[in-house]
This record gives C-alpha cells, structure tokens and sequence, in this order.
C-alpha cells in the first residue's frame, strides 16, 4: 500500500494580494492540495470574502486581513498578528499596483515613488516581517508572483517590470543568505494572463487589437495565459515536490521570453 504525499507543511499559506484575479486561483489551488489559506486584500473586502467561502468549500480553513503594502508599519502589525496564530509555510507574494502605462520618459516621480513604496518597499517590509518565522518553523518558502517583461521589454510596462525584477534580485539573496536554514525563494514569471489588470486594459482601451495582435505574434503558444495555470507553478515551487529549488524564476508566459 502506498501512502499518499503530502504537498506542503502543517501549517497555511498566506497570500498577499488573494483577493486578485491571479491571488483567487492561488487560493485555490493551495486548497484543493490540502493546506488552509490566509490571505490579505487591499480594497475589495467581498471579493476577499468570497475567496475565503471558497477555499472553506474545499474543506480548507481560511481567513482574510486588510493590508496596504504601501503602509509599511501597518504590514508589520498585521504580519504580526497572522503568525501569532499560527504557522505559515508559504509566503506567496500576489499584490500588484493597479498601474499606469506611461513610457519611461514620461513617468512622473511620483507615480514611480507610489509604485516602489507599494511593491518593493512592501515586499522589504513582508520579508523582514515573515522570514524570523519561517526560520524558527524550521524553514518555509516564498514565491512571488514576477513579470516576463524581464526577458522581453514590453513597452510601457515600467511601473510593473522594474519593482518585479527588484524583488527578483531580493529573492535571489534570501535563497543564497537563508537556504541554510531551511528557507527556499523562487518566483514566477507571468506573461499575459488572461486575469485582473489585463482585463482592466483591455476594457478601457489601453490594450487594443493592435497590440493584441503584435503580442500574440511573439508567443510561441498563440492564446493567453489562465490563471489557473499560474496557480499550478506557484503551488509546485512551494510544495514539497520542490525542496531541491531555490533562487530560480519560472517563466509561465506561453513563450514570450523565447
């Protein structure tokens, strides 16, 4: 008789951004896979509310926190509260800034610094936050949801590409600095996804036919990402089929980077 594998580690994965087109899958897939759900959402409190009734109709406990990444001491306070609860083995890092698509030379400063603040200041913020606990639970995962723009500019995108490839580079030092301990630090990268922020582009305009047609011709696999299948590379990296990976970036963009 053969004894099933479990995915992960006692304990749930908090997802920072759940409440979003790409977090809800996330949620969950990490539920269909046995483990209970934290998650943190930054406006839409009922989208959050329908992610937890989900996740607990798969037989997974689940709660939901209000978290402003740009409020760096307000995401120390929460963190704190959620790990006083109990283990978390997974950190996935979801959240993105609802953004503008302005060339670089056009970028205004403080949209730069508002970005920055939100998403790499934010991210700083988790870490150091979350790190000490996963540390003492004898070592855990993050992941963090990244951009394939870093492989092939795409034009205008520099207010999601730039703070993404950033926390690359910080994900890269946690898993030289903390695999030692147990910890390991992997990204996905993502291409058009079918999801959140795109659909929002599409619907007003910004992304037309054109640039529709010109993208699509740069991917090997001629269709849109699913956020399903975004949810699918996440859970892997963090899953105990995973433990020998760390400090790596998976690209989930049909072939964009190719």
């Amino acid at each position: 008789m053969t004894t099933q594998r479990k995915e992960f580690p006692e304990g749930a994965v908090l997802v920072i951004g759940g409440s979003g087109g790409a977090g809800e899958a996330i949620c969950g897939r990490f539920a269909e896979l046995g483990s209970d759900v934290v998650l943190t959402y930054h406006r839409n409190e009922a989208r959050a509310a329908q992610v937890v009734a989900a996740v607990q109709a798969k037989g997974q406990r689940a709660q939901a926190w209000q978290l402003s990444m740009s409020d760096l001491d307000g995401v120390r306070r929460t963190l704190a509260a959620i790990l006083a609860q109990g283990r978390i083995h997974t950190v996935v890092i979801a959240a993105g800034s609802d953004i503008a698509q302005p060339p670089i030379r056009d970028l205004d400063v403080a949209q730069w610094r508002a970005v920055i603040d939100a998403d790499l200041n934010g991210f700083f913020a988790i870490v150091q936050a979350t790190l000490p606990h996963l540390k003492a639970q004898g070592g855990g995962s993050y992941v963090h949801v990244s951009s394939a723009g870093m492989h092939r500019w795409p034009e205008g995108d520099v207010l999601s590409v730039a703070p993404k490839a950033a926390i690359d580079s910080l994900l890269q030092g946690i898993a030289k600095e903390e695999g030692r301990f147990g910890v390991r630090a992997n990204s996905v990268a993502i291409g058009v996804i079918e999801t959140g922020i795109f659909l929002r582009l599409w619907q007003d305009g910004t992304f037309d036919d054109k640039w529709r047609d010109a993208v699509q011709r740069n991917l090997c696999l001629k269709r849109w990402g699913q956020a399903s299948e975004v949810a699918d590379a996440v859970a892997f990296l963090a899953s105990n089929r995973a433990l020998y990976t760390t400090g790596q970036v998976l690209s989930v963009d049909g072939g964009y980077g190719v």
